[in-house]
């Protein structure tokens, strides 16, 4: 049956440009210059999504929003803006908006959201693949696999970037199986794959970069998708994934708001067959072994006051990851704290979303844990190590490393087992 899409704008121009291509896909379209025909029209048709613009006279795409969302909770709407902003694009997604895009938008950008919004109601219109990274599923076919999981819906975040000070938005949409984690614009095009080809630069946090598209800070984020096993999903963010309290905890809260959906796909896992050790100096390595499960030994050495810490993580369900590791802080020095100062970075480092160490000790807040410190870097690991596209399962033990050592760990197990 040919799919109906109703399209609202009170631009001629624009309403027959989307028309024109949505018909060339095969699709119905409807048309509506504002929200009083649209509405008439929806009690008259039955379309499987609603394209609306934000800018209307007399009822915004906003309001026509929450007037749809009232008669037609289950309808996926997309909401286009000429003027695209972080507060829209949040309000639109509280209210239930499964995609936000902006103009002036490509054929390609316009069609992988409508994709991803049909895919989100169960209607068969496969999403295209993301631009760089390797391909999403690994290993054997015959080795060990995992359940592919998404969101129930999407939910909102917000906060500021460590390192940029702004104020960020975070949007986390649901994807069909076989599209993997990938990152997107709040407002506007472009995406990239969560995957380690697409690592730019691991100083103080993993950056991904790919065609013009920057992403920062990714790995508390990617940690908890790790541990609540989501293998499928759409990240929208300004620059970089808030810093929040320094830790993952809000992160797993959001997860839980939103819920998990099992997709009822398997997807191959990394499955390590040898050790695979990369020494770093004298006394700094980081290496995987076989394991059945995914285990982290991260053994922590600094002069006093800290000392040493080890700490022995075995990710047995979300809940041991929340407990254990998730609440577990960012930390810097106050040399590190000048010294990135002096390099533009850190300006969204606040004594309540950090630990700051002096030389006498902690100086700003009491620790979760004795040793919150080699937790924070385990949290960190579990991040960067889900960045092959697929769950690993292996034992990771790292002494006196960081994500440098941690992304190279990960692209020499992307080399040996041909992703």
């Amino acid at each position: 049956m040919t799919q109906t899409i109703l399209v609202v704008d009170d631009d001629q121009k624009v309403r027959d440009s989307i028309g024109g291509v949505l018909r060339d896909e095969g699709f119905y379209v409807e048309l509506a210059c504002n929200g009083t025909e649209a509405l008439a029209k929806l009690g008259r048709v039955d379309p499987r999504l609603v394209l609306i613009d934000v800018w209307m006279p007399e009822m915004d795409g906003i309001e026509l929003l929450e007037r749809i969302r009232s008669a037609r909770a289950d309808l996926p709407v997309i909401i286009v803006s000429g003027h695209g902003n972080v507060e829209t694009a949040v309000r639109a997604t509280q209210l239930g908006a499964v995609d936000f895009i902006e103009k002036p938008f490509s054929i390609d950008g316009l069609l992988n959201s409508v994709r991803r919004a049909l895919a989100s109601s169960g209607d068969e219109f496969a999403a295209a693949p993301a631009a760089g990274g390797s391909p999403l599923h690994a290993g054997a076919d015959d080795g060990p696999t995992v359940t592919e999981r998404t969101l129930a819906r999407s939910v909102v975040g917000g906060g500021h970037g460590l390192h940029s000070g702004v104020n960020t938005g975070l949007i986390l949409h649901p994807l069909p199986p076989g599209s993997g984690i990938r990152f997107g614009r709040v407002a506007g095009e472009g995406q990239l794959d969560a995957h380690v080809d697409n690592v730019d630069s691991t100083g103080y946090a993993t950056t991904l970069h790919r065609g013009g598209m920057t992403v920062r800070t990714v790995e508390h984020l990617m940690a908890t998708l790790h541990a609540y096993g989501i293998t499928n999903l759409l990240v929208k963010v300004e620059g970089e994934v808030p810093i929040l309290d320094g830790s993952a905890v809000e992160f797993c809260d959001l997860v839980e708001s939103a819920g998990v959906e099992e997709q009822g796909v398997e997807r191959a896992a990394i499955h390590i067959e040898e050790e695979i050790r990369i020494n770093r100096g004298e006394d700094e390595f980081i290496s995987i072994a076989p394991f059945d499960g995914f285990k982290v030994t991260y053994e922590l050495s600094y002069p006093k006051p800290v000392g040493d810490q080890t700490y022995t993580f075995v990710l047995d369900g979300s809940q041991s990851f929340r407990e254990q590791i998730a609440p577990a802080r960012t930390f810097g020095f106050v040399e590190e704290i000048r010294a990135l100062e002096r390099a533009g970075l850190g300006k969204g480092g606040k004594l309540g979303n950090f630990i700051l160490i002096g030389q006498g000790g902690v100086v700003n807040t009491e620790l979760r844990f004795p040793e919150e410190l080699a937790r924070h870097k385990i949290l960190d690991v579990m991040g960067d190590s889900y960045l092959l596209g697929a769950p690993i399962r292996g034992a990771i033990h790292a002494r006196k490393t960081g994500h440098a050592a941690n992304v190279a760990l990960m692209k020499a197990v992307n080399g040996r087992v041909g992703l």
